[in-house]
């Protein structure tokens, strides 16, 4: 079984760069000539000059929250959307992209146990497939819809600007695309940029630390019904197989090259998939953690060159995923398992 890399797949598959905003306080100072009334009126030119800024902030703002632009999204509806969204709903599986950007969404996808739990845990859960009620109650001004189904489509649109995703994008394009959107583009630029920096020295650490240039990786992960399934263009493999890293394995690539996500195979198979590496998604449900288990402990999989050399590396699905958030987890992680 195939899953097209350009459509939404189980929601299984999904530290953050925020913005700071830094307030500067000046201290009022008066010398010790000053008489009372002197020191008083100026006081209170301040405090009203303040009030007067405070309220000219504000009122720009709202300005700003209801100014609106053309946005042509991932399928292709031009869309009317506030160029300042302020109660933003993001159905899919990158929440962290928004996060790192320094929006908090309102409503979102929950999936319990992601590297960033805290940093929504006032988010309303919209659920799967997305709650039109729940969604109304929330009054979003904007929805990010990482879905191409057109008849969703037409039923959320109803409730407030709608724009489509593809959360299965490389993770540049996903933040350009977020940060146009969100009004968000300089941060976009930015956390690349940092993010590039950051990648290229983890890939520079692991190579100075035993991993070869020409090494090839996997990725398995066991699904409920004892099902086994080889990432491809989702998930940790975008980090592994990005500039600097590692390679995909022959039969991988051509996964790839069909732009699929990933592939149901038979344990029989593995070692045709198999690289100098295993990566394996711990998986959320208890009947798939136990079928990983019986897979780790069968003779296909201890006669895997990886495994008999001790390269074998185990995140939890949620964590390692592909999303901003989650990513930067993952360069500060990698190193942590891979270098002993």
């Amino acid at each position: 079984m195939k899953q097209n890399g350009f459509r939404v797949m189980s929601t299984t598959f999904m530290i953050a760069v925020l913005s700071v905003l830094l307030l500067a306080c000046g201290n009022s100072s008066t010398n010790g000539s000053g008489d009372g009334e002197t020191t008083a009126a100026a006081t209170s030119n301040d405090s009203q000059a303040a009030a007067e800024n405070t309220g000219q902030e504000e009122v720009a703002e709202a300005d700003n929250a209801s100014e609106t632009k053309i946005f042509k999204d991932w399928t292709g509806h031009e869309v009317e959307v506030p160029t300042n969204p302020q109660r933003v709903i993001y159905h899919g599986e990158v929440t962290g992209d928004l996060l790192a950007l320094g929006v908090v969404p309102v409503g979102i996808l929950k999936n319990e146990g992601t590297v960033f739990d805290d940093q929504v845990a006032d988010a309303e859960d919209v659920g799967f497939p997305i709650s039109i009620e729940k969604s109304l109650s929330l009054n979003p001004d904007l929805i990010i819809f990482s879905n191409d189904d057109e008849t969703q489509y037409e039923q959320i649109s109803k409730i407030a600007p709608t724009v489509t995703f593809n959360s299965f994008w490389p993770l540049e394009e996903r933040m350009r695309f977020l940060g146009d959107l969100l009004d968000k583009k300089q941060e976009a630029e930015e956390w690349l940029t940092a993010h590039a920096k950051a990648t290229e020295a983890m890939w520079n650490q692991l190579h100075e630390n035993g991993l070869k240039e020409d090494e090839t990786a996997s990725v398995f992960t066991m699904y409920p019904g004892n099902r086994l399934f080889v990432m491809a263009g989702a998930g940790l493999p975008q980090l592994l197989y990005g500039p600097g890293g590692m390679k995909p394995t022959p039969e991988i690539q051509k996964i790839l090259d069909e732009e699929v996500g990933f592939v149901e195979i038979s344990q029989e198979k593995m070692a045709d998939f198999a690289g100098d590496r295993i990566f394996v998604l711990n998986a959320v449900d208890q009947g798939a953690q136990q079928s990983t288990e019986e897979l780790m402990n069968s003779e296909v999989w201890n006669n895997l060159p990886a495994v008999k050399e001790d390269k074998v590396y185990r995140f939890d699905i949620v964590k390692a995923s592909s999303d901003a958030t989650s990513r930067e987890w993952l360069l500060q992680e990698l190193p942590k398992q891979m270098i002993q």
